[in-house]
């Protein structure tokens, strides 16, 4: 396989990768508010029902570990078309669960497909830009992958108001299908040469290889730290808004909005500032926000201010932060293997939903009826992925 080389990607298809990397984290966060609901349908306990949450991030994890060889081998097409119809079969297969063990299996098959995304657009993003270049086109993925879901629990939320659980794997199951037939009918293969794999014992070469080099290991440790501060949030932030901040449920889906908002403004400074400043500087900042804003918010609860806007609007800051810093360190570590996109991307998306299903699920184990279990692991995280960076990457 040796496609012909493609030196710019079309708006539309651009849209269309950040439509497809997002459809993972969105089918995983659609169903947050949801969880006491299916808890209650089940009756199970709140730990079991939040393995639909824990589990799915899991199977994203374990899934672009074969991604990435897999698309570097075989090609970015074939594998995204097929990694997003195991998305559509997991989500019927959600559709039709009659116990909670079938639901988790269709999470989880629904997670791997949709997992194809976040590591294949990315690599399609590398394979036809530079390195600086490719940080900007990255920015736009992830703003869309990270604002989508982040909005998509006020979706889920009125879906299963007006209608049930089931209602939200109909429209997954719906959007999978048609962004399908999207990639079939537009998306070109860029990569040029195909690198040989032939199993495990390849794959595991592949990723004792990447992990060697100094630089993809800082960069790649800063996405999977970064990535933990947003998910230990969205993993507690539902349950604090009820039991500790003494507001209902849906109510946590309106104030969250003010999440994104500062995800998007932080990606609008990444595209347009990027180039100019470069990858280190963009990291540094965005670190740097993150930390001040959790910070504010650790005071704040301090001070005895528990209105939802005192979490959420210094959280915001600090997710600012994460929109600079997180397209960058992603462009970094790509760029450090740029002849294995695919699998420099893969092993950076496992490290990050990796880290942070073990966030999710120990954000709860942690949970003592106040926020400070919550915004100290996002603390600690967004400390590590500065000092990672700045250990690995920023002496070089």
């Amino acid at each position: 396989m040796s496609a012909q080389p493609i030196t710019h990607l079309s708006r539309g298809l651009i849209l269309l990768l950040a439509m497809v990397s997002a459809l993972g984290p969105v089918a995983m966060q659609i169903l947050l508010p949801g969880v006491p609901i299916i808890k209650e349908s089940f009756q199970v306990s709140t730990g079991v029902a939040q393995l639909t949450l824990s589990l799915s991030m899991a199977a994203i994890a374990l899934a672009t570990l074969a991604y990435g060889p897999l698309s570097d081998r075989y090609g970015r097409r074939p594998v995204l078309i097929l990694g997003m119809s195991i998305a559509v079969v997991g989500s019927l297969l959600c559709v039709v669960a009659p116990t909670i063990e079938l639901l988790i299996a269709g999470r989880f098959v629904q997670a791997a497909g949709g997992a194809v995304g976040m590591v294949v657009a990315r690599a399609i993003v590398r394979d036809v830009y530079d390195a600086r270049e490719s940080a900007s086109v990255i920015a736009t993925l992830v703003m869309v992958m990270v604002v989508m879901p982040m909005l998509s629990p006020a979706l889920g939320g009125e879906l299963m108001v007006r209608y049930d659980w089931h209602s939200v794997f109909y429209l997954v199951a719906a959007i999978s299908t048609v962004l399908v037939g999207m990639l079939w009918l537009q998306l070109p293969e860029t990569l040029r040469e195909p690198v040989p794999f032939s199993g495990v014992t390849d794959l595991v070469r592949t990723y004792h290889g990447l992990w060697q080099d100094r630089l993809f290991r800082g960069y790649s440790l800063c996405v999977a730290f970064v990535s933990v501060v947003f998910f230990a949030f969205i993993s507690a932030a539902p349950e604090i808004m009820v039991s500790v901040l003494h507001r209902p449920a849906t109510e946590y889906g309106y104030y969250f909005i003010i999440v994104p908002l500062g995800f998007m403004a932080g990606n609008y400074i990444t595209r347009h500032y990027g180039r100019r400043l470069g990858i280190h500087r963009m990291i540094d900042y965005g670190s740097r926000l993150s930390i001040l804003g959790i910070t504010l918010a650790l005071l704040l609860q301090a001070l005895g201010f528990t209105h939802p806007a005192a979490l959420f609007l210094p959280v915001a800051l600090a997710i600012l932060g994460n929109g600079i810093t997180l397209p960058n360190a992603q462009a970094g570590a790509l760029n450090a293997a740029p002849k294995m996109a695919g699998s420099a991307s893969g092993l950076t998306g496992f490290m990050q939903m990796a880290f942070s299903a073990v966030a999710a699920q120990g954000v709860a184990l942690i949970f003592n009826g106040t926020v400070y279990p919550m915004l100290l692991l996002m603390l600690g995280a967004a400390l590590v992925s500065l000092l990672s960076f700045r250990m690995l990457v920023a002496e070089d």
